[in-house]
C-alpha cells in the first residue's frame, strides 16, 4: 500500500521510538478493513518496536488504536490515515512511543493540567488541508493527558455516522458528545478554550512587555514581510496576530509566488513563521486586537489593546490584518453554516460525495471550486450575479467541459433553505426576467470574495467605503505613526506577492518615520477603571 519512498521515510522515523507500541485493529470483512490491515502490517514490518494485533472490539470498523505496549487504550483512528493525515499517523506513532513533540514545555504542562474527563471526536476528510492541525492537537492531548480520549474519524469512511450527527464541515470537534468547534484550530487555540484562566494569564504577560519600536498587528504575508524588514534594522519588533499566517492557512495551492514553483498554504505559512522567528521577532499568536489608540490621544506612544485586556505600546504600528471570506448575507446562510453552507471546497467537498451542491461566485475562486467539486459530488450548479463568468478563460473552458455542471449567470441568490437541520435548497432570481426559482440541493459553497478585517479601527483611521484602510504610496494612514499593508488596505489586487511587497514597504516607511521622529520620554500609563 505504501510507496517505496514513503516506507523508507517511515522506517527512518520509527527509529526514534523509545518504547514499544501496539496497533490494535477492529476489523470486519469489508474492503476498507482489508486495506487497513495491509497498512498496519506494512508499518509493523518497518520496526521491531511496533506490534500489530486484530483483537480490537470497537464498534467502528475499520478502526485501530495506537497504544503503548501492554495497554489497550490510546489514540483511535476510525480511518485509513493517508493523504493529508499520513503525517498525523506518523506523529501518533512517535509520540505514543516516547518521542518528544516539538511543543513548548509550557503548553505540555497546560495539557497535563486539564482536569476534566473528555471524549474528543474529530471528524476530518483525507483531502482537507485544515484538518491535520486539529487531528494532531487532539492526538497530542490524549497522549499527554490520560483523562482525554481522542478518536479521529474519516467522514467519508463513516457516512452513516456523519449523516446522523449532521456533520457537514470539517474539521469538526465534539467533546463529550457536544460540538466544541469547527474549522482550523491550533493546539494553543483548543487549550485556550478549555483552560478558562489562559486569557487572564496572557493579558498579564502582554502588559509586562516593554514598548516596541515597530509593532505589527496581523501575521499574514504582509505582516511577516514587515516583521522581517523591520527586524533587519536592528530595532525592537513585535507581531501580534489572531492566527499567524492568516488566510494563507486556508489556501490549498500557491503557484504564482515568484521563485516558489508550487506550494500550499499551510507550508507557506510555516515558512513565514520560521523566517520571522529567525530574526528574533517577539511573536504573540492567538491574540485578537480590540482597538488602537493614537499617540496623540494619550501622549507618548500608540497603544494596542487586545480583547483579553492586555495592552502593548509602540512608537509605530503596522496594521496587516488582511481579509476574510465575504458572506452573501441572505436568509439561511448563518442558520445553516456548517450544516450545508461551506466556504472551503477542498475541506468539505468529500462530505457531499454524490450529492447536489451549488457554488456562489463566478470568479476564479468560484469556478475553481466548481471544477474541484465536480470530481466528487453528483452535480454542481454555479451561480454568478453578473451576466458573464469573471474567471480566467482557461478555467471557464474547463468548467464548461464538465458534464455534471450547470451554469447560471445573471442570477441573484435570494435565500438558502433547509429543514431546520441541514440545507435542502437554494432560491434565486433571474435578473433579466425577475423570474424566481428554487433548486433542490444539499450544500452551498460561497466563493464571492473578501471583506477587510477593520472593524476594530472604525473611528480611529480613515477607511474606504468598502472598509479598507486608506493609505498613501508609503503605506501611511491619516494617523501619525500608524501604517498599514496588504489586503486590509486600498492597495489594488489582493495577492500574496503584493501583500508581501506592501508589508516590506510599510516596514521601511515605519523605520523612516522612527529616525525622523524624536522618541517620547515615556509612554502615558493606560487609565484604569
Amino acid at each position: 500500500m505504501l510507496e517505496t519512498q514513503m516506507k523508507t521515510q517511515l522506517q527512518a522515523y520509527l527509529q526514534n521510538l523509545r518504547t514499544p507500541i501496539r496497533l490494535i485493529a477492529s476489523l470486519d470483512e469489508s474492503e476498507k478493513s482489508v486495506e487497513l490491515r495491509e497498512l498496519l502490517e506494512e508499518i509493523t514490518e518497518l520496526s521491531d518496536k511496533v506490534h500489530f494485533d486484530d483483537s480490537g472490539l470497537d464498534a467502528r470498523k475499520p478502526s485501530f488504536v495506537v497504544a503503548k505496549e501492554g495497554e489497550t487504550t490510546g489514540v483511535r483512528f476510525a480511518a485509513i490515515p493517508l493523504g493529508h493525515e499520513f503525517t498525523s499517523l506518523v506523529l501518533a506513532l512517535l509520540w505514543t512511543g516516547g518521542h518528544p513533540p516539538k511543543v513548548d514545555a509550557e503548553v505540555l504542562e497546560q495539557i497535563k493540567a486539564l482536569d476534566e474527563s473528555m471524549k474528543m471526536e474529530v471528524y476530518m476528510s483525507l483531502s482537507c488541508h485544515n484538518c491535520p492541525d486539529v487531528v494532531q492537537a487532539a492526538t497530542l492531548m490524549a497522549i499527554y493527558n490520560p483523562k482525554i480520549q481522542t478518536t479521529v474519524i474519516d467522514g467519508s469512511l463513516n457516512q452513516a455516522e456523519v449523516e446522523s450527527r449532521q456533520v457537514m464541515a470539517v474539521p469538526m470537534v465534539y467533546i463529550n458528545d457536544h460540538v466544541f468547534g469547527s474549522g482550523r484550530m491550533s493546539l494553543e487555540e483548543i487549550i485556550g478554550k478549555l483552560d478558562h484562566k489562559s486569557a487572564e494569564r496572557d493579558a498579564q504577560k502582554l502588559n509586562a512587555k516593554d514598548p516596541y519600536d515597530v509593532l505589527i498587528v496581523g501575521g499574514g504575508p504582509a505582516g511577516a514581510a514587515a516583521a522581517v524588514y523591520a527586524a533587519r534594522k536592528g530595532i525592537r519588533v513585535g507581531v501580534v496576530a489572531e492566527r499567524f499566517g492568516g488566510q494563507v492557512n486556508d489556501t490549498m495551492g500557491i503557484e504564482n509566488y515568484i521563485s516558489v514553483l508550487e506550494t500550499d498554504g499551510p507550508k507557506f505559512a510555516s515558512a513565514l513563521e520560521q523566517q520571522v522567528k529567525h530574526y528574533e521577532v517577539d511573536l504573540m499568536d492567538l491574540q485578537k486586537t480590540k482597538k488602537i489608540t493614537p499617540a496623540s490621544d494619550i501622549g507618548g506612544m500608540l497603544q494596542v489593546e487586545m480583547v483579553n485586556g492586555g495592552i502593548l505600546s509602540a512608537r509605530s504600528v503596522i496594521v496587516s490584518t488582511g481579509a476574510r471570506w465575504k458572506n452573501i448575507n441572505v436568509p439561511g446562510e448563518q442558520e445553516y453554516k456548517n450544516k450545508g453552507v461551506a466556504y472551503c471546497p477542498h475541506c468539505d467537498g468529500p462530505l457531499f460525495k454524490g450529492k447536489r451542491v451549488a457554488v456562489i461566485g463566478g470568479g476564479n475562486s468560484g469556478v475553481e471550486a466548481a471544477i474541484d467539486l465536480a470530481g466528487v459530488v453528483g452535480h454542481v450548479s454555479l451561480f454568478e450575479f453578473a451576466s458573464d463568468l469573471k474567471a480566467d478563460a482557461v478555467l471557464v473552458t474547463k468548467l464548461r467541459s464538465l458534464s455534471n455542471v450547470s451554469i447560471h449567470v445573471n442570477a441573484q441568490t435570494t435565500e438558502i433553505t433547509g429543514d431546520g437541520q441541514r440545507v435542502n435548497g437554494l432560491k434565486y432570481k433571474e435578473r433579466s426576467t425577475h423570474e424566481e426559482h428554487t433548486l433542490a440541493i444539499e450544500g452551498v459553497f460561497v466563493q464571492i470574495g473578501l471583506v477587510p478585517n477593520t472593524e476594530f479601527l472604525k473611528g480611529t483611521v480613515e477607511l474606504s467605503p468598502f472598509g479598507e484602510i486608506k493609505i498613501d504610496d508609503h503605506c501611511r494612514t491619516n494617523v501619525a505613526g500608524l501604517f498599514a499593508a496588504g489586503d486590509v488596505t486600498t492597495v489594488p489586487f489582493k495577492q500574496i506577492v503584493i501583500a508581501a511587497g506592501e508589508g516590506s514597504k510599510a516596514a521601511l516607511s515605519a523605520f523612516d518615520y522612527l529616525i525622523r521622529t524624536p522618541a517620547p520620554v515615556h509612554a502615558k500609563e493606560p487609565e484604569t477603571v
